[in-house]
C-alpha cells in the first residue's frame, strides 16, 4: 500500500507532486520521495518520514522540471531504510526513476535472473528494485538511441512477461517522458487525468483520483490491468495493452481501508461502496437478533474509516449515532506501525473516549475490519472503562485469516486474530459480548453494484484464493518467516542508526 503519482506538465511540477503526495499520504508513512527532470539532469530528494518532514524550501528549490514522479511508502517487503525510499533510479539506460505501489511474488527468482543473466546488480532487498531494473534490461534490449513509443511498449510487455504479483508502477525516463504501467490483474490502482490550460494539455498519473482533483485534473479512466500508458515530455499521450492475458481483479481491501473516501476507483465510488457496506451489515446484524428486535442504544464509528459504514447502518437500526472517540491526527495509523509494541501503545495516545456516550448504554462499535485484534481489544476495554453495559463489535469486512501477499501489510497468519479461530473464539479474545462479520459476498456486492462490469476481486485475506494463481503453503511459510512483527523489529533496530537522507544530482 504505497501511493505513486507522474505529472509531465508545462511549468515545474515540483509543488504539484508535493501537493499530490500530501493527499496520498494515507496510503504510505514511512517515506517519501519526488524527482523531477528539466530533460538533462535528474533531481532526486528522498528519505524517511511524512511528506512534510521530508521536503523543506530548500529541497523544493533543487527540484526544477516539468517531467517529475512521486511516491509515499510503508514497507512490506525489504526494511523501512531510508535507501529503500522511492523512487529509485538507475543511469542505465537513459537514466530512469521509478515508483512502485505492490509486491511482486517473484522477486526473489527475478532478482537471480538480474544478476546471472541480465548482469545487473540489485542493492537492496526491495521488490521495486527489482521491478525496476526488469524494465531497464527490457528497455535497454531495445537497443533505441532515443526510445518510441513501440519500444516502450515492448519493454512493458516483457515486465509483464517476467513479473508476477501486483505492480503499479511510475516511471520516468530522463529526456523522453513518463511511464505508467498496471500489472495484468489491475489489482493494484493507477489512474490518469489531463488539464487544459493555455500552453496545451498536461496529463498526470496516480494511484487515487483524489490526487487528480485537488490539482484541476480531470479523471480521463482507470489505466486498464496490462496497459502502459507512456507521456513523452512534449505532452504526447500514448497508450496500449502490453500483456496478452488480462483480467480486471482489483483488491477488495482497496474499498473497505486503503483508498479515500472521496475517491473513483475502476468506476466505483469509494464512498458509496462503503454506505452500502453499512447497509448489508445492519442486515446482518438484525438477523443476530431473535425477532429482529435488538436492545443497540447507540453506534458509535472508530475514527476514521468506520464511519461511512456506520451511519446508514445505524439509520437501518433506527437508533442514535454518535462520535464517541476523538482522534488525535498527529499519532500515525496503528494498522501501518512496524512493532506489536508499538501499536499497542499507540492506540490510546490516538484515541480518547467521550464517556457521556458510553455510560449505561449497549453500544455497537463499527470499524473498517479487524485485523490483529490488539487495538480493537483495548477499544473495546476502553468502552467499557467509560461506562457501557455492552459493548458489540461490528466489522464492515469479514474474517481476515489470510496473509496478503500483493503490498498490504498482513504478512503472516500467525499474527491474524481470525486465523483458525471461530467466530466465538475471536468475540471472546477481543473481549466484546457479541461480534458481527461482514458477509463476503455482501461485501463483493457493495463494490460490484458501483461496476458490473468486474468480474472479480481480488479478496485473498478473507478466502485465501490468490488471483495470479503462483502461491502455495510455502510461499506463505517464507513470507511469514521473513515479514513478521518480530523480523520488523529487528530490521528497524538495524536501521537506528540510518537517519540518511539521500539528495541525487545525477547527469542523465
Amino acid at each position: 500500500m504505497c501511493g505513486i503519482v507522474g505529472i509531465v506538465g508545462h511549468e515545474p511540477v515540483n509543488q504539484q507532486l508535493y501537493d499530490a503526495l500530501t493527499v496520498l499520504q494515507h496510503r504510505g508513512q514511512d517515506a517519501a520521495g519526488i524527482v523531477t527532470s528539466d530533460g538533462r539532469r535528474l533531481h532526486l530528494r528522498k528519505g524517511n518520514g511524512l511528506v512534510r518532514d521530508v521536503f523543506h524550501l530548500q529541497h523544493m528549490q533543487r527540484l526544477v522540471g516539468n517531467v517529475g514522479i512521486g511516491h509515499v511508502r510503508y514497507p512490506t517487503a525489504g526494511s523501512s531504510s531510508s535507501a529503500e525510499a522511492q523512487p529509485m533510479y538507475v543511469n542505465s539506460p537513459y537514466g530512469i526513476t521509478l515508483a512502485h505501489n505492490g509486491n511482486l511474488t517473484n522477486a526473489e527468482l527475478l532478482q537471480a535472473d538480474l544478476f546471472r543473466e541480465d548482469l545487473r546488480h540489485v542493492n537492496t532487498d526491495s521488490d521495486s528494485e527489482v521491478l525496476l531494473n526488469v524494465f531497464a534490461h527490457e528497455l535497454q534490449a531495445q537497443g533505441a538511441l532515443l526510445p518510441r513509443p513501440e519500444h516502450i511498449f515492448a519493454a512493458v510487455r516483457g515486465v509483464h512477461e517476467r513479473c508476477r504479483g501486483a505492480y503499479a508502477a511510475v516511471a520516468m525516463v530522463i529526456g523522453v517522458g513518463v511511464v505508467g504501467f498496471r500489472d495484468p490483474n489491475g489489482i493494484r490502482p493507477l489512474v490518469f487525468g489531463k488539464r487544459e490550460g493555455p500552453a496545451g494539455t498536461e496529463y498526470m498519473l496516480a494511484s487515487e483520483s483524489v490526487a487528480l482533483d485537488i490539482l484541476g485534473f480531470d479523471l480521463v479512466r482507470d489505466v486498464a490491468p496490462g496497459e502502459c500508458v507512456f507521456i513523452t515530455n512534449d505532452r504526447e499521450l500514448h497508450t496500449r495493452v502490453c500483456a496478452d492475458r488480462t483480467r480486471l481483479s482489483p483488491c477488495i481491501f482497496e474499498y473497505v481501508y486503503l483508498a479515500r473516501p472521496d475517491s473513483i476507483m475502476d468506476n466505483i465510488s469509494v464512498y458509496k461502496s462503503r454506505l452500502r457496506m453499512g447497509e448489508h451489515l445492519a442486515e446482518r446484524i438484525l438477523d443476530r437478533f431473535p425477532g429482529r428486535d435488538h436492545d443497540i442504544d447507540v453506534v458509535i464509528p472508530i475514527p476514521d474509516t468506520g464511519r461511512t459504514a456506520a451511519l446508514p447502518l445505524a439509520h437501518q437500526l433506527n437508533v442514535k449515532y454518535r462520535e464517541g472517540f476523538i482522534k488525535n491526527r498527529y499519532i500515525g495509523r496503528t494498522f501501518i506501525m512496524p512493532g506489536q509494541t508499538q501499536r499497542q501503545k499507540s492506540v490510546r495516545q490516538k484515541l480518547n473516549v467521550v464517556e457521556l456516550e458510553f455510560k449505561g448504554k449497549n453500544v455497537l462499535l463499527v470499524d473498517d475490519s479487524i485485523v490483529r485484534g490488539t487495538t480493537i481489544q483495548q477499544i473495546i476495554q476502553m468502552a467499557r472503562e467509560a461506562g457501557a453495559r455492552k459493548v458489540y463489535m461490528a466489522s464492515a469486512a469479514p474474517a481476515v485469516r489470510f496473509p496478503n501477499v500483493y503490498g498490504i501489510d498482513m504478512p503472516t497468519h500467525h499474527e491474524l486474530v481470525a486465523y483458525n479461530r471461530s467466530e466465538e473464539q475471536v468475540r471472546q479474545l477481543i473481549g466484546a459480548d457479541l461480534l458481527i462479520y461482514q458477509q463476503l459476498g455482501d461485501l463483493v456486492q457493495s463494490a460490484w453494484e458501483g461496476n458490473p462490469s468486474i468480474e472479480r476481486f481480488e479478496c485473498s485475506v478473507f478466502d485465501g484464493q490468490y488471483v495470479t494463481g503462483d502461491i502455495d503453503d510455502a510461499y506463505l511459510e517464507r513470507l511469514s518467516l521473513s515479514r513478521s512483527d518480530e523480523v520488523k523489529q529487528r530490521r528497524a533496530a538495524d536501521h537506528a542508526n540510518d537517519h540518511t537522507v539521500l539528495e541525487l544530482h545525477n547527469h542523465a
